[in-house]
């Protein structure tokens, strides 16, 4: 009886040195911003959102070495078209990776762009392209899109440190383009080690995210859009 008195006395308050500290487990968080400018260069609208959605191929990718010697199965990464392949890597001759740092005899595997597109899909996690990209070009429904720069380091701020992707988007369509769903997407090349040998996947969605409210893009105009990747935020 006395033991439960005591437990029923205690006070559960939570003492301060409990608290969130700079020192606990570093957290990742990824953003989307995106930013739209007139015929006249002016900004008429900026969109910010927390990114949730890496993707199947992402998590594929970035799953460690030992698990594949653990467990002896290799993965499925599907490329923009829809083609499966088999990724199983190691550290032996005639396995097949990303080679690295990459080189001449091996084609480097690399960002390709961030696309746009006007669709939407209710399960990112399973895509492995966008529901309906808008095309490269001046037609019409098309944007024209420019190479997309990567930060060539990471920033360090306080206790964060981050890098940032972007892409601009120009519209000479004659009329206004809707952006819907965004999505990056790299061009992935397997190296066979020992070997000059390559395996192209091509085109692989790893990120991909429906805008929480729709983006118009003005004829003439253009939109910038940035993801920040960032650990301790």
């Amino acid at each position: 009886m006395m033991v439960s008195k005591g437990i029923e006395d205690i006070d559960i308050t939570i003492p301060r040195d409990a608290y969130n500290t700079d020192k606990d487990t570093p957290t990742f968080n990824a953003y989307l911003t995106v930013v739209v400018r007139d015929s006249g260069g002016r900004v008429v609208k900026v969109h910010r959102q927390r990114s949730h959605s890496p993707t199947a191929n992402f998590i594929m990718l970035m799953l460690p070495l030992t698990y594949f010697k653990n467990t002896n199965r290799s993965v499925t990464i599907n490329n923009t078209g829809g083609i499966s392949y088999s990724y199983k890597p190691g550290i032996a001759y005639n396995i097949y990776d990303i080679p690295y740092p990459n080189g001449t005899v091996n084609n480097p595997t690399y960002l390709l762009m961030i696309q746009v597109g006007s669709g939407s899909q209710t399960n990112p996690y399973s895509a492995y392209s966008l529901a309906s990209p808008i095309a490269n070009g001046t037609g019409s429904g098309q944007l024209v899109y420019s190479q997309p720069p990567v930060s060539s380091n990471v920033i360090a701020s306080g206790n964060s440190a981050y890098f940032t992707i972007s892409q601009t988007f120009n519209n000479q369509s004659g009329g206004t383009i809707t952006i819907t769903e965004v999505g990056v997407i790299l061009n992935l090349v397997l190296g066979q080690s020992g070997t000059t040998n390559t395996t192209n996947i091509g085109q692989v969605l790893v990120w991909y995210d429906v805008l929480s409210s729709p983006i118009s893009v003005p004829n003439g105009g253009s939109v910038t859009i940035y993801y920040t990747f960032m650990v301790n935020p």
